[in-house]
């Protein structure tokens, strides 16, 4: 018997929160189940950027857990999960997750996917980038963390922005196994190969 794929999203303060939204419909459409945490920096990014409500976004996911809520499920190892993606990730979540400072249920997930020695992906947010940045993506891919900027892939054609989101979002996907249908390849879709 399968065992159903389980999968925390993080949404941070960053811009680009549309890419956590959107990370929700797809993984929905993909049947994983997802436990959703939703930074107080995100419901604001989400209200500037957007015209959803946090009440919507949180309905997109299989379980939403409060940021205060220490005690979550997702909170401790023996929850077992195929790991967390923070989309997007801002600064001081990255910063939080490189020194082990939990304050909020969303750097604690990832502190225990971490300790757990299971798949942590952040979708980093921020440029340029100074050393303190620099330093914190080398400590969090040290500690095994995969740092994921959502830099857009040109050579498959995009046409609108939902294209650029979705290609990006498909590719950080594949670190977890999970295939999106309609997502372009190199060689396979497009490029010399193709």
């Amino acid at each position: 018997m399968d065992t159903p794929r389980k999968l925390i999203v993080g949404i941070s303060g960053a811009s680009g929160v549309v890419m956590g939204v959107r990370m929700l419909q797809l993984l929905r459409e993909a049947d994983v189940e997802t436990h959703l945490v939703i930074s107080r920096s995100a419901q604001i990014t989400l209200a500037y950027e957007t015209n959803w409500k946090v009440r919507d976004v949180q309905a997109l996911a299989s379980v939403s857990h409060k940021q205060d809520d220490i005690a979550a499920a997702i909170s401790s190892g023996s929850f077992r999960t195929d790991g967390m993606i923070v989309v997007p990730c801002s600064m001081r979540t990255l910063a939080e997750v490189a020194t082990g400072t939990t304050s909020s249920l969303l750097t604690r997930a990832a502190d225990v996917v971490l300790k757990e020695r299971r798949r942590l992906v952040l979708m980093v947010r921020e440029t340029p980038l100074h050393l303190g940045h620099l330093r914190n993506m080398t400590a969090v891919t040290e500690m095994g963390a995969i740092v994921y900027p959502p830099v857009p892939a040109f050579y498959s054609k995009p046409q609108t922005i939902q294209d650029l989101v979705d290609h990006s979002l498909g590719r950080a996907l594949d670190l977890f196994g999970i295939t999106l249908p309609g997502i372009k390849r190199w060689g396979a879709d497009c490029g010399p190969a193709a």
